[in-house]
């Protein structure tokens, strides 16, 4: 790994981008399932990547607007949660961070000495957010309670009587109670009548089963425009009558393709004139964007920006790996299509024609895309062993991978900004 400029003890100009090539997200979600943070976590952890030799403070101060845009982009406004160590916290590496965006979270390991809650106090009186990370009934932590914000529950350690007396004692005016490893809607729906007011896990990426339900006919248009143009023969007129016949596609793409973000210089004034100015590869790769961000509407905002940012981190990959005539943005984004839709990927894939090794990754089968199908759920996750493992097999390297990767986070909070 590239030696980070914290630790080479250089500075920063405004210009370079925030040092994030090897650092996951995993989302944290409220009641009504609208994000409210994310937890970062790190390649080799806070010590290693922001550890400091005699850094003077005119470098501080331009890492710390480094890691301010840096935050801002990859949190998209939201709270990041930072998993700190006792070292981490008595050293301050914490305040490279920002206060208004940082909640501190305070690992299981970390003891509640004297030391660790004087730390604790100053961040607290410098504005940052303090949680507790897998608190437990006895936890030995419970001397810094007074000085929390947020206490994180194990959902998997720990059972539904502990939850109900860590929330029974509290909060929830005390602290706000946020459970992880919620896995299931069942789950979630338990924790959040239990009284925990945040959830992590990934509840949200599990489609819901059908039984026998009739698929409204908004949803068949997108079908239809998902076979349009994934048809080897664009067909230019039917395409554009499928696209007439739904409103909220139309907009959409009018809106993207006439905006900055694109690039296209004259305005688009028809649905005939932006396939005519776009192209047919551009159109097919458009179309099938716009369309998952209409039927994701009603989903939580992250499984849009996880879909696109899927699809962007293979596009880009593409360009160093073989892979015959897929397309890996369509792979990509179609990974949770199926979520999306609330139908299984199965029924969708029948009625959408995808290359054979497309299709077979997606159905969960042997096929040549699976390294990189397994390298970006590995590298969206933060299995840092598993992203190493198929990294070597594609022949990539870490800063390849993180670059990618971070291009693509960039590349979905511009597009979501139009």
């Amino acid at each position: 790994m590239t030696a980070s400029p914290a630790r080479a003890g250089i500075e920063v100009s405004d210009s370079e981008p925030a040092p994030y090539g090897y650092v996951a997200r995993q989302p944290i979600f409220t009641a009504d399932e609208k994000v409210f943070g994310y937890e970062l976590l790190f390649r080799d952890g806070v010590e290693d990547y922001f550890r400091e030799k005699d850094v003077d403070a005119a470098s501080r101060h331009t890492l710390d607007k480094s890691l301010q845009m840096g935050l801002q982009t990859l949190c998209d406004g939201k709270r990041a949660f930072v998993n700190c160590t006792r070292d981490v916290l008595l050293k301050d590496y914490i305040t490279l961070f920002p206060s208004p965006y940082t909640v501190v979270e305070v690992l299981e390991s970390v003891p509640p000495d004297d030391l660790v809650k004087a730390a604790l106090e100053r961040l607290k009186q410098a504005g940052y957010m303090i949680a507790l990370d897998d608190f437990t009934v006895d936890d030995p932590r419970a001397a810094l309670t007074d000085l929390a914000d947020i206490l994180k529950i194990d959902m998997q350690a720990t059972t539904v009587q502990d939850r109900a007396t860590l929330v029974s004692r509290y909060g929830p005016w005390r602290c706000r109670m946020l459970v992880e490893k919620v896995e299931t809607r069942e789950h979630f729906a338990l924790t959040k009548a239990a009284g925990f007011i945040y959830f992590q896990g990934y509840f949200f990426c599990r489609p819901e089963v059908m039984h026998a339900k009739e698929i409204p006919a908004n949803r068949l248009n997108y079908m239809r425009l998902l076979q349009a143009v994934s048809k080897p023969d664009l067909e230019i007129r039917e395409l554009e009558s499928l696209m007439k016949s739904e409103a909220s596609v139309c907009y959409r793409l009018l809106q993207y393709l006439n905006s900055a973000a694109i690039g296209v210089r004259n305005e688009v004034h028809s649905i005939r004139h932006a396939i005519t100015l776009l192209g047919e590869r551009e159109v097919r790769r458009w179309v099938r964007l716009i369309v998952t961000l209409t039927v994701g509407q009603n989903k939580p905002s992250e499984l849009l920006h996880s879909a696109m940012t899927r699809a962007r981190f293979c596009e880009i990959i593409a360009e160093r790996v073989p892979h015959g005539d897929s397309d890996l943005f369509l792979m990509g984004l179609f990974s949770m299509i199926d979520v999306l839709l609330d139908m299984p990927m199965v029924n969708i894939l029948e009625n959408i024609p995808v290359d054979y090794e497309t299709k077979a990754v997606l159905l969960g089968g042997a096929s040549t895309l699976r390294p990189l199908y397994q390298l970006m759920l590995a590298r969206e996750c933060g299995d840092w062993q598993g992203t190493n493992a198929q990294a070597e097999r594609l022949g990539l390297t870490e800063s390849e991978i993180g670059a990618a990767y971070w291009e693509a986070v960039q590349w979905v909070r511009q597009v979501n900004s139009v």
